[in-house]
């Protein structure tokens, strides 16, 4: 193993340039810092504390931290949960944390076998560049455009930016990474070095989501979060309902639907979708008995799009991409702030292995954070593909083979707790998708569900009193107790 040179006696410092101050771009800072120093290009002003960022309209919807990012994140920036704790997120253990409609059913609330991190995206960004920022190694370029990368199609040498005092320069580095988000322009910068465009492929479903913040009723400190999924496999728009309970007392509320069951922009309608467009009217029994903070907030910009930058041939020296630069994921899976942060770790540990001059670091950063996004990827677009009007490749016989499996799985899952463990250790993206397909879950997703199905939430009587005010909701109380 090679020493990297920035740590080697007498040698010059290495540099390195981070496109974009997001999420994405504050953890391959925190990666590079211990091997380079690290300058930030942020074309934005960033806020001082938890609160929106310029350039970031889907902050406003739900967004969760799964357990398998969550502990990228710590690799990166240890404490980072404690800090996020401190702050008022949750940690939520699934599935005992979790009130989930899924397509084949409600999961039971089964002791923990994973876990998610719920709080507002302004609190998660905040926790983290706090601690990014205070870095000596980390410099951040506010109110600053790249205009360009520097160097050739073999090798990147850094870039060229405009500063805010309208001064143009170069910043030269020994790699530079693309962490700009999903209106990355690292297609363009990289064409006209003469590098070959990477293969791109999209599938829209024209998924819409409209997001709105409520008051917690007292006593509701320990809510699950509760969604109600959509059901692929039935030819109608594709529609959800999520609350998640984040800082403040607050529960932040997200609806979605697929072109064709788009969720309302108005207050009037808001809960009226929530109780009679989605498979169960749970999330509008409990919405209407909280008091809300905000109007509704609707964005639309949510096509799955991917760039298998991984696959071009002659892919220069010097230049990576990570997080939503390389592929952006339909929301209601979660999966975008995961993959980002497994990326860096990925971009950490190649430059700690290597060094940041070695040849083929970029190619191997590539593929290491091509990883996380191959399993993202299937999870959204092999179902977002089947809502009527999707625009993208039609799926093939493997895909389908997988699909219906799939659907086996999610059955056996509300009744068997090997199957919903492999689950939920595969969505959290900790394990790989192959702990699907070892012999005991596979035996035992053919067997299907050891217990019955639920027939209603699985909410406590306590919780359902805590928001109602009744000790019995509209459904049948003993699949409540059953799963408790």
């Amino acid at each position: 193993m090679s020493e990297p040179a920035s740590t080697s006696p007498g040698a010059a410092p290495r540099r390195t340039v981070v496109i974009g101050g997001g999420m994405a771009g504050m953890l391959a800072a925190a990666a590079l810092s211990a091997y380079a120093d690290v300058t930030v290009v942020e074309r934005d002003v960033l806020p001082d504390g938890p609160e929106p960022r310029k350039g970031l309209p889907q902050a406003r919807h739900v967004h969760v931290i799964w357990s398998g990012g969550a502990r990228a994140m710590e690799e990166l920036l240890p404490g980072v949960t404690d800090a996020w704790l401190a702050s008022g997120a949750r940690r939520i253990p699934l599935p005992t944390g979790l009130v989930s409609m899924q397509p084949r059913g409600w999961f039971r609330r089964w002791p923990e076998m994973q876990f998610m991190i719920a709080c507002s995206r302004d609190l998660l960004d905040w926790v983290v560049r706090e601690r990014v920022v205070k870095n000596e190694r980390v410099t951040v370029l506010q109110r600053t455009e790249l205009l360009a990368l520097e160097g050739g199609a073999s090798r990147v040498t850094g870039v060229r930016v405009r500063t805010a005092d309208d001064e143009e320069r170069i910043l030269e580095a020994d790699l530079v990474v693309d962490a700009s988000g999903r209106g990355s322009r690292a297609s363009f910068w990289l064409q006209a070095l003469g590098v070959p465009e990477a293969p791109l492929e999209e599938v829209d479903s024209g998924l819409a989501y409209s997001s709105r913040i409520f008051r917690a009723p007292p006593g509701t400190e320990e809510f699950p979060l509760v969604n109600v999924q959509s059901d692929a496999t039935v030819p109608v728009p594709g529609r959800t309902t999520t609350i998640e309970p984040i800082e403040g007392g607050r529960w932040l509320v997200t609806l979605s639907g697929t072109r064709g069951g788009e969720p309302p922009a108005s207050a009037e309608e808001f809960e009226a979708f929530a109780r009679g467009s989605v498979r169960h009217p749970v999330v509008g029994e409990l919405i209407a008995h909280a008091e809300p903070l905000s109007d509704p907030v609707v964005t639309r910009s949510t096509v799955n799009r991917r760039r298998f930058y991984e696959k071009v041939k002659g892919w220069p020296e010097g230049f990576v991409a990570i997080g939503d630069s390389v592929a952006t994921y339909n929301p209601v899976y979660g999966h975008g702030l995961t993959v980002a942060a497994q990326g860096a770790v990925a971009l950490g540990a190649q430059v700690g292995e290597h060094g940041l001059t070695a040849p083929g670091l970029a190619r191997r950063v590539q593929r290491g954070v091509a990883r996380p996004v191959a399993t993202a990827w299937e999870f959204a677009t092999s179902t977002d593909i089947h809502y009527p009007g999707a625009i993208g490749k039609a799926p093939g016989l493997a895909n389908r083979l997988l699909s219906a499996y799939v659907n086996r799985l999610m059955l056996a899952a509300t009744g068997r707790p090997l199957v919903a463990k492999a689950f939920f250790d595969v969505v959290t993206l900790s394990k790989p998708t192959s702990e699907l397909l070892r012999p005991a879950v596979v035996l035992a997703v053919l067997r299907g569900p050891r217990r019955p199905q639920l027939t209603a939430p699985p909410l406590t009587r306590a919780e359902w009193e805590a928001v109602t005010g009744r000790a019995e909701g509209p459904e049948d109380p003993a699949a409540r107790e059953r799963a408790a």
